[in-house]
């Protein structure tokens, strides 16, 4: 099959699983054309049978701004003739859905054979925070329900897309999934010395993100704040966005600047994830958790927010804990239990990585994305 992938080149989680299922796919058998402004985090080096073609994306004097998706169309539009796509993969629906839906338009006006079928997978900002806004909420409908098929990531968003936007076609659910074979726990010798210092006992709480507003990065620094008061620990906080410089002023507020690294965007965060002791995730809303998952299957137990997709894939007290949102107090004392008691530390971390190798590991999942293209381009019942 050849397919044609549509997504955001930032670490947000979207353009991290749309990466990720097309080296998947193309370690699969499958054709794959990467589509984004720049190359996508995480590609990493030459993946045999995988190209990255750039949407370049011109200013004029006439328009008041760039015109992003009519440029990233007529990149579709070129790539689906030059290279007969089968499949156009949109991760986001507006505006790649968007753009996908009017690229089959115009391969269909022009007479030149079938167009590919256009898949959209829905994230979850695309729906809770740009769906919702009125600006955009009718062309976000319009591109879903144009689709071919769509996808969601959890039941949660699912069930708020078809609620929020009045959607009633099908939406498949298909988690978002890991490399088991690469996200294991795999300590790099000395690299916790190197946070911890002459602090040998020091455990080591993180966080990984895109440091949006939504993330809560205020919520991240004020619960460990209230662990730092009663475990020796340190907090490494992976990652960059706009609240970064947040974290900063925070952490010198609550006095624990010193405590507090902030090591900026990481494309390999397993070693991080290796020497972590426990992971905090207090967003304002999660459509899966990406980032949970990953820490998961490193055997890392997750204090986060019981929102959205999160308890698919958090069993609270048994794989991680779930706390309401803004609940620093809860949160810490589950971190705080954690961090001290060594037999329910191993028991939740052991559950965590035994629950990630059966329901997300990416041998499981990719086949669930290609009997959904099969069904788009009408080769399987729907």
């Amino acid at each position: 099959m050849n397919v044609g992938i549509i997504c955001y080149a930032s670490m947000g989680g979207s353009g991290i699983v749309a990466t990720e299922l097309g080296k998947a796919l193309a370690d699969r058998g499958h054709d794959v054309h990467l589509v984004s402004t720049d190359a996508p985090f995480r590609l990493g080096g030459f993946h045999p049978r995988l190209v990255f073609h750039q949407v370049n994306t011109p200013s004029y004097p006439l328009f008041r701004e760039p015109q992003y998706v009519l440029s990233l169309t007529n990149t579709v539009v070129r790539v689906a003739r030059e290279e007969g796509l089968d499949i156009v993969h949109a991760h986001y629906a507006v505006p790649h859905a968007t753009a996908g839906v009017l690229a089959r338009q115009v391969l269909e006006a022009s007479g030149a054979g079938r167009a590919p079928r256009v898949v959209t997978t829905l994230h979850g900002t695309d729906i809770t925070v740009v769906g919702a806004d009125p600006s955009y909420s009718e062309i976000v409908a319009f591109s879903i329900d144009q689709s071919d098929g769509v996808t969601a990531v959890s039941n949660s968003l699912r069930e708020t897309t078809c609620r929020e936007l009045s959607v009633k076609r099908p939406i498949d659910v298909v988690p978002n999934f890991l490399d088991c074979g690469t996200w294991r726990r795999a300590p790099v010798d000395d690299l916790r010395t190197r946070y911890t210092g002459s602090e040998s006992s020091s455990r080591i709480v993180m966080h990984l993100s895109n440091f949006r507003p939504v993330k809560r990065i205020d919520l991240v620094v004020k619960v460990f704040a209230r662990i730092a008061a009663r475990v020796p620990s340190v907090l490494l906080l992976a990652g960059d966005g706009p609240d970064a410089g947040l974290a900063h002023r925070l952490a010198r507020q609550l006095g624990v600047a010193g405590r507090v690294h902030l090591l900026g965007a990481q494309e390999n965060v397993v070693p991080l994830l290796s020497i972590a002791d426990l992971f905090l995730l207090p967003s304002e809303q999660e459509s899966f958790g990406l980032a949970a998952l990953e820490a998961m299957a490193c055997g890392v137990p997750v204090v986060a927010s019981e929102v959205g997709g999160l308890p698919e894939v958090i069993d609270h007290g048994v794989t991680g804990f779930l706390h309401p949102v803004g609940d620093v107090e809860t949160m810490a004392d589950s971190g705080i239990a954690l961090l001290s008691d060594s037999e329910l530390h191993h028991r939740i971390g052991d559950a965590a990585v035994r629950v990630v190798r059966e329901r997300f590991c990416v041998e499981r999942v990719v086949p669930m994305y290609e009997e959904h293209y099969e069904r788009a381009l009408g080769r399987t019942p729907i």
